[in-house]
């Protein structure tokens, strides 16, 4: 394929494209906003499914890289409710196969960079828009004035992608939850006692219009996710000292003041941390005709709850994106339409059953709920 392929976003969608597209022999070069790989953190863990985030992996060549920084014992999980009843516990053997294991998100994105030539990614490049070329095509312009040409625009940045625009007019909603990010670093000499209650994996709390959970990472930390089932102005009202962290950490604290000891222990031993979420998605079932010359792939086309699905579907869409391209030289503009149908009525049910999820967690019985859901019953 003689034409060039502009990917925005290096993310684990963009760079996973980026990579099954040069095993295929087509050259794209992504875009990216952080000024180096290095520049800020990754964020937490997540865990890749055997039938898309792996898979994309496997086909991208990377499937030993992949191993090496898995986790098995991530896939462990204990639920419990507000009043500190544990009502699931999975321990994950040591032997069990590598279903969902959760892998670092710096340790994925490291992976898909080594994959990649140096010149594949530019660096400091913040995307601000594109304009059509008479001949066909884009031409992108960047924050810092600079621009680039590209036959194939894909945009893969994210839940406020600056791309969606040349496709859709749709833009992310609130759905009435909001998380505030923590972390505790090196748990396991600070704070041993927090540690065994965590465990291996993932620490999950819910009661009435609230949640904690609790993720061990691979360097030892554990992050924090407090949910809260709120509008969307909430930040800006519960009174909470976000700008802070000394004062937001009692203050989130007293916000689960009657949940169990454990859970405001948590909150209390966390460092300065604290990052607000507001949580938003696209409209399930979201189209947009075949625009010539510009596509979208992972949360910038479906962003969902996040219920594990996010990152998996992005990989895969890249995967399948390559493929397409690879398989129809001739003929982008069909691949691309061909692939949009299909991610379209791929998609559509993942983001239908992560907002269902979403509901029975907000449920005034959410613990019963997601215990009903995990075992089947």
């Amino acid at each position: 394929m003689s034409k060039s392929i502009a990917i925005v976003g290096g993310g684990p969608g963009g760079l996973t494209l980026a990579r099954v597209l040069r095993l295929h022999g087509v050259d794209a070069v992504v875009y990216e906003r952080e000024p180096s790989r290095a520049a800020r953190g990754q964020g937490g863990m997540l865990d890749l499914h055997v039938d898309s985030g792996q898979r994309a992996l496997r086909e991208a060549g990377l499937e030993a890289e992949f191993h090496a920084i898995a986790r098995r014992e991530g896939q462990d999980m204990r639920l419990l409710d507000h009043t500190g009843a544990l009502l699931l516990q999975e321990d994950t053997p040591d032997d069990a196969p590598l279903a969902r294991p959760e892998v670092d998100r710096a340790d994925l994105r490291d992976v898909l960079l080594d994959s990649l030539p140096e010149d594949a990614v530019v660096w400091g490049r913040a995307f601000r828009n594109a304009t059509p070329r008479p001949e066909g095509g884009h031409t992108l312009h960047f924050a810092d004035g600079s621009t680039a040409v590209c036959d194939l625009l894909v945009g893969a940045d994210g839940a406020n992608s600056r791309v969606r625009p040349l496709v859709t007019d749709a833009r992310p909603f609130h759905y009435g939850v909001n998380y505030v990010e923590m972390a505790i670093p090196d748990i396991d000499r600070a704070h041993p006692e927090l540690a065994t209650v965590v465990g291996r994996g993932t620490y999950w709390v819910m009661g009435p219009g609230q949640s904690l959970s609790a993720q061990r990472n691979g360097d030892g930390r554990v992050r924090l996710y407090l949910g809260f089932h709120t509008p969307a102005d909430w930040f800006a009202t519960c009174g909470v000292p976000f700008d802070d962290p000394a004062r937001a950490r009692p203050a989130l604290a007293e916000l689960f003041a009657g949940w169990a000891p454990d859970v405001t222990a948590l909150i209390r031993a966390c460092d300065d941390t604290v990052i607000q979420r507001p949580l938003t998605m696209l409209p399930v079932g979201l189209t947009w005709p075949a625009t010539p010359g510009v596509t979208l792939i992972g949360d910038a086309a479906h962003l969902m709850p996040p219920v594990g699905e996010g990152v998996n579907m992005a990989m895969l869409d890249a995967l399948e994106l390559a493929l397409a391209l690879a398989a129809d030289p001739g003929d982008p503009a069909a691949a691309v339409a061909r692939h949009e149908k299909e991610m379209f009525e791929r998609t559509a049910p993942v983001a239908e059953m992560c907002l269902r999820i979403t509901e029975m967690m907000t449920a005034p019985d959410g613990a019963q709920a997601m215990l009903r859901f995990f075992t089947g019953r």
